[in-house]
């Protein structure tokens, strides 16, 4: 059994995960940090992260971490780390591409006595059932007796600056209990906040699954709360923060569910209960809310632009806001794009203006340019669909000036006072 004196440890895939887990686990413990994208490597040795989850400082304080994209560089470790993405299909279904590619890889590079930790979110049993399999199969070892696993899951929130890696308590779990507690040692070693070592790795993966689906079903109240405020006239800002007085009230904004976890993680544990014969209901209801405000958000934004005799054919409408959260520079799954689909299906011109996403990368996922100067007496219609601090700081009457004389404001994420736009979520 290894020691953590003498390990050295491969973080496979170099994103919003596993970066700040390489940096800090490279500050103690010899680290390669291994990624596909040959561009993102290249950017990390010259000691920039364009996510921005790390600092350049950051990074040149962990003494001990290296950069790799190649796949020899990483087969002297005896400890591997996985933080791939997995993300779902086109029919809302888990796809495990990426998570069975690295274990696949590994399989390559893994040997006697080794061990394999998972972190990326998945369905109770996926590890066990998927992971494991491909890398007995290919690489001729026995799980529990050549090489050993673990899972423990991230809790990573992009663009957190307060609650970052080591701030967050760990769970842990390992697939025999002396590797269990090894793996506990080895992330109590960096985590300040502590570890809670979970009684099996099927436990482990299931804490983390239900986290995001429990915050995805108290937005979707929330959000269904906002649908049935505005049939009534009634501000939901207002109610929630009357109803918020309340000691066990819990504090949910309404909004659009995007990202790279709770609008995706809810969907790995339905298609794991329906696989096993439990079709269900809740969680799906809280979906299909959540999925469906994009298209509510631009039907309402069309009926107040046709209330006030405003043209909906050819309307010009501007988007301030595309990344999946504020003050962040994440696209992926950002909800963002429904509005717009929807917008276009009117046949209404669309610009999106956002500092903070990556222009390229808007234009590869999402096949989108965005703009890149703000035009005064322009548009028709402005929605400010991400709460980034540039716009609380230009305030109601600057982001007006963008609209005609006769324009609409939607403020989906209460950025302004309420009184200063025509719509609120």
């Amino acid at each position: 059994m290894l020691d953590l004196k003498g390990i050295k440890i491969g973080i496979i895939g170099l994103g919003y995960v596993g970066l700040p887990l390489a940096v800090e686990l490279g500050k103690k413990y010899e680290v390669i940090g291994f990624d596909i994208n040959k561009s993102r490597v290249r950017q990390l040795v010259s000691g920039h992260d364009y996510t921005l989850e790390v600092s350049d400082e950051q990074l040149r304080t962990a003494k001990h971490l290296e950069f790799s994209s190649n796949i020899e560089d990483i087969k002297l470790c005896n400890l591997y780390i996985v933080t791939v993405p997995t993300p779902i299909d086109e029919n809302n279904a888990p796809d495990l591409r990426p998570l069975e590619n690295s274990s696949k890889m590994l399989a390559s590079c893994i040997n006697h006595g080794d061990i394999v930790i998972y972190e990326s979110t998945v369905y109770p049993g996926a590890t066990e059932e998927v992971c494991i399999p491909i890398i007995e199969k290919y690489s001729g070892l026995q799980y529990n007796k050549d090489f050993y696993a673990g899972y423990s899951p991230e809790r990573i929130n992009p663009g957190d600056k307060v609650n970052t890696l080591t701030k967050i308590l760990k769970i842990t779990s390992g697939s025999t209990p002396e590797v269990a507690e090894f793996i506990d040692q080895l992330y109590g070693s960096i985590i300040t906040a502590g570890t809670h070592k979970a009684s099996s790795i099927k436990v482990a993966e299931a804490a983390k699954v239900i986290e995001n689906t429990q915050r995805d079903l108290n937005i979707a109240v929330i959000n269904e709360f906002a649908k049935i405020f505005n049939k009534l006239n009634i501000d939901t800002e207002e109610v929630l923060n009357a109803a918020g007085t309340k000691w066990n009230f819990l504090k949910f904004k309404p909004g659009l569910v995007g990202g790279h976890c709770i609008s995706v993680d809810p969907y790995y544990l339905t298609h794991k209960a329906q696989e096993v014969g439990y079709r269900p209901e809740v969680i799906l209801a809280g979906r299909r809310i959540n999925d469906g405000m994009g298209e509510y958000v631009a039907t309402q934004l069309v009926k107040k632009l046709s209330s006030k005799k405003i043209h909906i054919d050819e309307a010009k409408v501007l988007i301030l806001g595309f990344t999946f959260k504020g003050d962040c520079p994440d696209v992926r799954n950002t909800k963002i794009i429904d509005i717009v689909t929807e917008l276009k299906d009117f046949n209404m011109s669309v610009d999106i203006y956002d500092g903070w996403a990556d222009p390229s990368e808007v234009l590869q996922e999402y096949g989108i340019e965005l703009i890149n100067e703000l035009k005064e007496n322009y548009y028709d219609g402005i929605v400010i669909a991400v709460d980034h601090s540039q716009f609380k700081e230009m305030g109601a009457e600057t982001i007006r000036k963008l609209g005609k004389q006769l324009h609409v404001l939607y403020d989906v994420k209460h950025v302004l006072p309420k009184e200063e736009s025509d719509l609120r979520l």
